[in-house]
């Protein structure tokens, strides 16, 4: 513990915003970093627990004391390595994870915690700009044959692991561009690529053979997957969105969340969106059904497109301002949360549910019909109208999808929610040399539960390889 007396001297100081109208007329990242002294200042107040709460929260297993503590002594590349011997990307993590860590922190006990995500962000960010993150080549290879389906967190996770282990990995991706969720899932505007990059050419040069444009099950037959190599993980994500089944969903103008978002992340890339398939919000009454990232992550979006209006719904009831701390602590808590997207400009709606969309004579979606709820049932009598040119379902995922791949591997079991059935000491599938982890396995998650899976994967199957493995879980 750097400084016994830091967390009574020194208050809480997280990284700032730019202002509102100057974050929403680009696509750029828009949390500024906080000076190192600053956050060597926060990191003396962290109080190295005898217990260290944030542990439970934290997926990964940081050891996020240590690093607090090191970043507070200056000892900034010792705090690197601390950080990266738990998480291989700790700038993504850094930027999009929502920090059950600090939630966890024995400060939060007065909502003061430690702000543990900012460090962590500051720690490898300075790691590159110094240079000390390089490639770390196997020192022996081992002449195994190692796939990887995916290349969201969970799979990039498994590759990195695997390569540094000496295998030959190949990462197949049916997407044209590395990253999944994190290049066409999350915005700009919290994440830029060039971060993927940076990452996919370090991984490169480790080993990994990244293979983008290639859907296994429609280019390469799985059953061509499974006979060609010693093991493969399976780390696809979960795909199929949870739809809204009410009168008028066929109408036009209403998208899944994710058919946007990828679509606005391709053409900040610089792609070219046809005319006729672009989803834009510009000028339209957006609604936003669903309360979560996602659909925080589409208001933004509809915003910087230049929306007339933007409106949230959410099914559940507004949570209380501030939980009841002695019962939730250390867990996660339920409380009301305004995130950046929708500290931009947007009403927000708690407790309503759909009941139909109207559209126009040429097929389009106008108007979106109402009821507010208690208790979960209908109010009688409170039924109500928005205007709607343009309707997002960010209502979360369902389960793989099952079109393609796994519709070719028919001895993969299931779980009850149509999840590839694995548990976490071995993530083995029902196919002996077939492994899986991330969202496919456990449901719709976090980018910290994806890298802990795809880590703990790769341990796994390097054990089934070689019969012991020293890679971390």
């Amino acid at each position: 513990m750097g400084k016994p007396t830091g967390f009574l001297e020194i208050g809480r100081r997280d990284r700032p915003y730019d202002k509102v109208a100057q974050r929403v007329g680009n696509w750029r990242e828009f949390v500024r970093p906080l000076p190192d002294s600053e956050v060597q200042a926060q990191g003396a107040r962290c109080m190295d627990c005898g217990v260290p709460f944030c542990h439970t929260g934290c997926p990964v297993n940081n050891l996020i004391p240590d690093w607090n503590n090191l970043v507070y002594s200056g000892r900034w590349r010792e705090a690197l390595d601390t950080l990266h011997s738990t998480n291989n990307f700790p700038e993504f993590t850094g930027r999009i994870c929502p920090a059950p860590c600090e939630a966890a922190c024995t400060l939060n006990i007065n909502d003061d915690s430690v702000t543990i995500k900012t460090i962590e962000c500051s720690i490898v960010d300075k790691g590159w700009q110094e240079g000390w993150i390089v490639p770390e080549s196997p020192r022996r290879k081992t002449g195994k044959r190692v796939a990887i389906v995916g290349s969201g967190p969970a799979g990039m996770a498994a590759a990195q692991q695997l390569a540094r282990a000496g295998h030959e990995v190949v990462l197949f991706e049916k997407a044209d561009r590395i990253g999944g969720l994190l290049r066409y899932g999350i915005p700009d505007f919290k994440m830029e690529k060039h971060l993927i990059d940076r990452r996919v050419a370090q991984m490169e040069r480790e080993g990994v053979t990244f293979r983008p444009n290639t859907h296994i099950g429609v280019d390469i037959p799985a059953s061509e997957l499974i006979a060609g190599y010693d093991a493969v993980v399976l780390a696809g994500g979960a795909e199929s969105p949870r739809d809204l089944p009410v009168p008028g969903r066929a109408l036009k103008g209403i998208h899944f969340a994710m058919e946007f978002l990828v679509q606005n992340n391709k053409r900040v890339a610089g792609d070219k969106v046809p005319a006729k398939e672009a989803i834009l919000a510009k000028d339209k009454h957006v609604i936003v059904i669903g309360g979560g990232d996602t659909g925080s992550d589409c208001i933004g979006t509809s915003i910087r497109q230049g929306a007339k209006s933007v409106t949230q719904l959410e099914i559940l009831p507004r949570p209380p301002d501030q939980e009841n701390k002695p019962l939730i602590w250390p867990y996660w808590p339920l409380k009301f949360r305004t995130s950046s997207s929708q500290e931009e400009g947007c009403e927000r709606e708690f407790a309503v549910a759909t009941q139909s969309f109207t559209g126009d004579r040429h097929g389009r979606v106008v108007s979106q019909q109402l009821v507010r709820l208690e208790g979960g049932k209908e109010v009688p009598g409170s039924e109500f109208e928005l205007k709607a040119d343009l309707v997002l379902l960010a209502m979360g995922f369902v389960h793989p999808t099952f079109v393609g791949m796994l519709e070719q591997l028919p001895d993969l079991k299931r779980d009850q929610r149509g999840n590839l059935l694995a548990d976490t000491r071995t993530y083995r599938t029902s196919i002996p040399h077939v492994f899986t982890a991330g969202d496919m396995r456990r449901g719709q998650s976090l980018v910290v539960w994806a890298i802990r899976e795809g880590r703990q994967a790769a341990r796994s199957v390097d054990e089934f390889l070689m019969g012991a493995s020293d890679l971390p879980r």
